[in-house]
């Protein structure tokens, strides 16, 4: 005889920001919920001869908050945005990892172009000096997987380490990741979470090239407008967003407070384009498709969707298509949100970040805005929760990602409750 044993639940007891919305669970939602957007002038360099103006920067950042002098001299301004942000969800939560037996616990990180700024100045200082100038933690922070190592080394996090990169989808995949790990009984406690830091001169240079970025620049916080009429790209951001997932009885057992319970993680890969996205949404759909039966929820379980929402001209129609594929004629009581015009695109740490905004919304009962919407756009005949924050009875929250080459991913969840 075979049973149908449900997985071990998943709930995230802590949270740790450094972005653009706020260092701290406080300010972070209360930016979000009352749509402050954090976009402005670049100010890490000149941008004159750039089409593009604007970004979403972390401001008044001291590393030596986190972490020794040292260590933040040693580590690219990435890293050092992974261990605060991993510093404060794991002093949030109030887990200590030396009570813990060192192989139930673990780090996961998602990001993308991890150690940028350290290869651009190491490139400089090669041309200039010579391979005697540069410095032996240019390989070192060039290495995509320097983050979780250190995060591990400063948290004292002894189980494993790994990253993850796939692009935006890159934070939803991290999670997505420290969700199994617990569900499969390898692990207790992930640190999960995401970070990037796309601001490197050349990089920003590139994405201008690709013409993703708005270039409205008369107002930096009404220049990104997802899923309206004058969109006509994203606001480049930056930052860390990290969670700490645990094991149900192994947070109650310790009196932890819970944000949200996590139940399903879905991915798929378009295969179609190396920036592109499918005209039908094939790869939303099927990410939906799954992280929906994993997570045991009928789409008509479910409340809000955050949404990769990126204001590009593709993104946001054919995105609304594959969420009325998905979710038939519910889609129409939905309510769905893109927060990257507060927080601007994070890229491998969006799906971190707006998995911080779900758990929130959770909460708090509170659907988050999409600002700038004033006009929608054809094709964008969904409820966006335009402008302003509505309170409202959340009970499942999806969030959705999409990343460069046709990668897209799902997570699934749910208010806790007993």
């Amino acid at each position: 005889m075979s049973y149908d044993i449900p997985p071990r639940r998943v709930v995230i007891t802590g949270m740790g920001f450094m972005t653009p919305s706020g260092h701290s669970v406080e300010t972070f939602w209360n930016n979000i919920r009352r749509g402050i957007s954090a976009a402005g002038f670049v100010s890490r360099f000149d941008t004159n001869k750039m089409p593009n103006k604007l970004a979403a920067e972390v401001k008044d950042f001291d590393p030596t908050l986190y972490m020794d002098s040292k260590t933040a001299r040693r580590c690219d301004v990435v890293t050092q945005y992974s261990i605060a942000a991993a510093y404060m969800a794991v002093q949030d939560s109030g887990v200590d990892f030396t009570s813990i037996d060192p192989d139930r616990t673990g780090v996961v990180e998602g990001t993308t172009v991890s150690g940028m700024e350290s290869m651009f100045e190491g490139q400089q200082t090669y041309l200039k000096k010579g391979y005697r100038g540069l410095s032996p933690f240019t390989v070192i922070n060039a290495y995509c997987g320097e983050g979780s190592s250190r995060i591990a080394l400063e948290l004292g996090i002894k189980g494993h380490a790994i990253t993850y990169c796939s692009g935006c989808a890159s934070g939803n995949d991290a999670v997505g990741y420290g969700l199994k790990m617990i569900q499969d009984d390898e692990v207790d406690v992930m640190v999960a979470g995401a970070t990037d830091d796309t601001m490197a001169e050349p990089m920003y240079g590139g994405f201008c090239l690709l013409d993703v970025m708005t270039r409205h620049s008369d107002n930096p916080q009404r220049a990104m407008r997802s899923f309206d009429r004058s969109r006509d790209g994203f606001v480049l951001g930056e930052g860390a967003v990290f969670l700490v997932l645990e094991e149900l009885s192994h947070a109650l057992v310790r009196g932890a407070k819970i944000y949200a319970e996590v139940i399903g993680h879905g991915r798929s890969c378009e295969a179609y384009h190396s920036t592109n996205t499918h005209p039908e949404g094939i790869g939303f759909r099927r990410a939906m498709e799954k992280a929906l039966r994993k997570a045991r929820i009928h789409p008509s379980e479910v409340s809000y969707i955050n949404a990769h929402g990126t204001a590009t001209q593709s993104n946001d129609p054919i995105e609304t298509k594959a969420i009325k594929h998905v979710f038939h004629e519910h889609s129409r009581r939905l309510a769905i949100s893109s927060t990257k015009a507060i927080t601007g695109h994070l890229m491998g740490a969006a799906g971190a970040i707006e998995t911080a905004v779900c758990a929130l919304a959770l909460k708090h009962q509170e659907l988050p805005p999409t600002i700038n919407l004033n006009d929608p756009a054809d094709g964008c005949d969904l409820d966006y929760v335009a402008n302003h924050s509505r309170p409202y009875p959340v009970k499942v929250a999806v969030n959705l990602n999409a990343g460069f080459g046709g990668k897209n991913a799902c997570l699934v969840l749910k208010a806790y409750s007993p």
